[in-house]
């Protein structure tokens, strides 16, 4: 275990997060986003003898901040398979379910993982650097059109198609394999005062289909809503619209598309209440601490 969480990951929104569980000392947590264990490390110091918390990541690097207590499993696994983890540990229910949606400090400062455009590195962003597609096989291989699709679904680009058009011509004559050569593909196609902001919109739609975010999303949710006891928690954080409005629609609806069923006098069959009606944003002081959190959003639930 690292001496220094923040060697990895600050975690954002911390005490908001964890104290949205509403932690009972004998419950059974699972954090679906283990990192840099900031988060599961916060939630094992409120647990008595008798609690358990189960931690999942996928990504090897993340292993190293395993956390050494017999109240702590760890797991190996995207968190898209949370029920069928939980029922290979034969837990029927858990107390409350953390999420910390977003992309660790961790992995946009790793030069080699190609998450960032701040540096020259090889187009990867794969969490699981042991399967899967690279962004690199998507901007070489994907037609225009399913390109066009990506960068205007998940990195809600405006100028999709001609990024796309641009992409293609250029592999036609060079492959694609660095964030520069991304970069050198696409640069005339963003405004010089939004250049920054549009880049980070095109590397996010990248990441966001590398590892099939929004899917894994929406399977990890359907799973909560099956394991979590009446009466626990769902706490988490989001970064950016798409899958803020996921979660939003699940905790409102009971489902990703936001599909209100109500009953025979009209109330809505939601499974969820939520706790708080206005979602938690970082205070100034963390803000001031890790700029990174100025995005984040938390909301919480509970299981009705």
């Amino acid at each position: 275990m690292k001496s220094e969480e923040g060697a990895y990951h600050v975690p954002v929104l911390l005490s908001e997060s964890v104290e949205g569980l509403n932690i009972k000392a004998s419950g059974i947590y699972v954090d679906v986003t283990f990192g840099g264990g900031g988060h599961s490390r916060e939630i094992l110091r409120r647990l008595g003898k008798k609690g358990h918390l189960y931690s999942f990541d996928q990504d090897a690097d993340a292993e190293a901040n395993i956390v050494d207590d017999e109240r702590f499993t760890f797991v190996r696994s995207n968190f898209r398979y949370l029920s069928n983890w939980m029922r290979y540990y034969k837990v029927e229910h858990v107390d409350g379910v953390l999420a910390d949606l977003g992309v660790s400090s961790h992995h946009f400062d790793d030069a080699e993982r190609g998450f960032s455009f701040r540096f020259d590195a090889p187009l990867d962003m794969r969490m699981n650097k042991r399967a899967g597609q690279t962004a690199a096989d998507i901007v070489n291989n994907y037609d225009e059109q399913k390109l066009a699709d990506v960068f205007y679904l998940y990195g809600e680009l405006k100028q999709s198609r001609r990024l796309a058009a641009a992409i293609v011509n250029w592999r036609k004559e060079k492959r694609i394999d660095t964030t520069a050569d991304l970069l050198s593909a696409t640069e005339k196609y963003f405004q010089r005062e939004r250049e920054k902001k549009e880049q980070t919109k095109l590397f996010q739609a990248l990441r966001i289909e590398v590892n099939h975010e929004m899917g894994a999303l929406r399977d990890m949710l359907k799973g909560v809503t099956q394991i979590l006891d009446k009466g626990g928690r769902l706490s988490v954080i989001t970064y950016h619209s798409l899958e803020d409005r996921i979660v939003k629609n699940v905790m409102r609806a009971g489902n990703a598309e936001g599909r209100v069923h109500q009953d025979f006098f009209g109330r809505s069959e939601g499974p969820f209440q939520l706790i708080n009606n206005k979602v938690i944003t970082p205070s100034d002081e963390e803000l001031e601490r890790n700029p990174r959190s100025r995005s984040a959003k938390l909301r919480i639930a509970e299981k009705i």
